[in-house]
C-alpha cells in the first residue's frame, strides 16, 4: 500500500442518504478482489455509533478503489487500519467514481468511493448481476473553485458565470468575455475528467445536466494534477474537492460562489460545507461494498472503522466535515442490518 495521503443541494443528499435502505439488491455467493466466500463469522458487535471493536486473528486483503475525492479518506482510513489490524493488507487506488463503480460490478474490488450516488443504470447492473450492494455516506465535501493566487480580480463568481465558462461550446477564452472590467488575461481550465463523479455533480449543477460539459479543458481524475496545474498557470480556473484546496491553501486561492438567488458570496469553509450555505457546490460522500463481502471479517471490522469515532477523526485530518450524528446513526444501523 502506498504512504501517500497526499502529495500533499446539500439537504437533499442527505435525506438520500437517510431513506437509503432499499440501496441493496440481490448478493452473489461469491466475490471478486479476494472474496472467496469462506468467511462465515462477521461480528456485529460495536455497532453503535462511534465504536469499533478489535476481534482477534482478522487476516485477508482488502482491495479499495474509486473517488478520487474519497481516496484521502480511504487511504487514511487504510494506514491506521493497517496498524490496528496488521494481518489485512489493503491496496487503495483512485480510477474516479465512474472507474470505481465499473471495477466493483466487475467484482475486481471490494470497496469502492464515490462522490455521488451510484446511477440507476449502475444499480440495474449491480441487480442483473445478483450484487446487493450497501451504501455508506462518510463525510461532505464542498467542491471548490479555485484560481491562482496572482488572480487578484475574481473573489466572487456566480453559478451563472461558472456555466458561461464551462458549458458545451462555451467560446470563452478570456476572464474579460466573463465579467466587464475583468482583465484580458487568458483562461486554462482544470478540471474532472468524465469518469469522475466530482465531474458529474460539477456539471449537474452548474451547466444544469449531468456530463454536459465543454471538453477544451485539462481533464485529470488525480487532483492532484489539477492542483498543479493551476499553480503553474497565472490565469486558471480549476475545480475539485475541498481536502485538495485545504491541503495546499497556501498555493491556490479559493472563489467565494454565490447561487444566484442573493448577492451573497460564499466562501467553502468546514462551517459553510456542514450547514449547506455554501450551495450549490455542498455534496455527500460514499463508500460502497457488498453484503456478501460483509460477511469477511476483514472488510466487516474496515467499514466499522470507518463508520467509527477514529473514523470520524481522520476525515476532519484530511479536511473533510463528518456527517451529522443522525446520519452517522443511519450508517451504523444499515451495517449492524447487512450483518446479520
Amino acid at each position: 500500500m502506498s504512504t501517500m495521503r497526499f502529495p500533499s443541494l446539500l439537504a437533499l443528499f442527505l435525506s438520500f442518504g437517510l431513506t437509503c435502505a432499499g440501496c441493496v439488491q440481490k448478493a452473489p455467493t461469491a466475490g471478486g478482489a479476494g472474496d472467496s466466500g469462506a468467511a462465515t463469522t462477521t461480528p456485529a458487535e460495536g455497532m453503535a455509533a462511534g465504536t469499533s471493536t478489535t476481534p482477534a486473528n482478522v487476516t485477508g486483503t482488502i482491495a479499495i478503489d474509486g473517488s478520487s475525492t474519497v481516496y484521502p479518506i480511504s487511504q487514511a482510513v487504510a494506514e491506521e487500519f493497517e496498524t490496528k489490524f496488521p494481518e489485512v493488507k489493503l491496496t487503495v487506488a483512485m480510477s474516479g467514481t465512474g472507474g470505481g463503480f465499473k471495477k466493483f460490478i466487475a467484482e475486481e474490488i471490494d470497496v469502492t468511493g464515490a462522490s455521488r450516488p451510484i446511477t440507476e443504470k449502475e444499480a440495474a447492473e449491480c441487480k442483473a448481476k445478483g450484487i446487493e450492494y450497501v451504501e455508506f455516506q462518510v463525510a461532505i465535501d464542498g467542491l471548490t473553485v479555485v484560481v491562482n493566487p496572482s488572480n487578484n480580480w475574481a473573489e466572487c463568481m456566480t453559478v451563472a458565470e461558472l456555466k458561461k465558462i464551462w458549458e458545451p461550446d462555451s467560446k470563452i477564452t478570456k476572464w474579460s468575455e466573463v465579467r466587464e472590467g475583468w482583465p484580458e488575461e487568458p483562461i486554462q481550465l482544470f478540471g474532472a475528467d468524465t469518469a469522475s463523479g466530482t465531474f458529474d455533480y460539477f456539471t449537474e449543477v452548474i451547466n444544469g445536466k449531468s456530463k454536459s460539459s465543454r471538453s477544451d479543458y485539462t481533464a485529470n481524475s488525480n487532483d492532484n494534477i489539477l492542483v498543479q496545474g493551476v499553480v503553474d498557470s497565472k490565469g486558471a480556473l480549476g475545480y475539485f474537492g475541498y481536502a485538495y484546496f485545504a491541503e495546499n491553501a497556501g498555493k491556490l486561492k479559493a472563489v467565494k460562489i454565490s447561487d444566484g438567488k442573493d448577492a451573497v458570496c460564499v466562501e467553502p469553509t468546514p462551517e459553510t460545507i456542514e450547514s449547506g450555505a455554501y450551495t450549490p457546490l455542498s455534496r455527500p460522500l460514499f463508500v460502497y461494498t457488498t453484503k456478501a463481502k460483509l460477511k469477511r471479517p476483514e472488510i466487516a471490522e474496515f467499514v466499522k472503522f470507518l463508520l467509527s469515532a477514529e473514523g470520524d477523526k481522520l476525515v476532519s485530518e484530511v479536511k473533510y466535515i463528518k456527517v451529522p450524528e443522525s446520519v452517522k446513526k443511519t450508517m451504523t444501523d444499515r451495517l449492524a442490518e447487512a450483518l446479520k
